[in-house]
């Protein structure tokens, strides 16, 4: 987005035809340098950061292995928040029910029987809240008449 809008400003700026001998000219076109730099040291960063993520993720999955080696599972404490996300609960996705994905960030999120009856998750990654209503679908044999 930053850099789009950047470069919606060089375009204007070039379009303008400044004179780079004047003051002003000189300032502008600077400027206009200054924007670009900023949206590449931007660019360069968020990269860093979106590996810093993915690896702070990784990390915390094999940190809570670790827990489940020294310490043994248990069902009542979770190494996690109320979202368990490691499946330090065992390695079996009998509690994983349904997979959705975020529509802000597009993170896959794996839904269990409670979170279901909660009606809403918030996304792990982004934070954003998705809310969803289920009916039940009907047991073979009860619409019969």
């Amino acid at each position: 987005m930053l850099t789009e809008k950047a470069s919606y400003l060089k375009g204007l700026m070039e379009g303008l035809d400044i004179d780079g001998s004047t003051k002003e000219g000189k300032v502008l076109l600077a400027l206009k340098d200054v924007i670009a730099e900023i949206c590449e040291t931007v660019d360069a960063i968020d990269s860093d950061v979106d590996d810093i993520v993915d690896f702070c993720e990784k990390m915390d999955e094999d940190l809570c292995d670790v827990e489940n080696e020294i310490f043994g599972e248990d069902d009542d404490e979770c190494c996690c928040d109320d979202d368990c996300c490691c499946h330090c609960h065992g390695d079996d996705d009998d509690d994983c029910e349904y997979a959705v994905e975020c529509p802000n960030c597009g993170d896959t999120i794996e839904l269990t029987e409670p979170m279901l009856e909660d009606g809403s998750v918030e996304c792990p990654n982004c934070g954003e809240l998705l809310e969803f209503d289920i009916e039940e679908e009907p047991e073979d044999g009860d619409d019969e008449d």
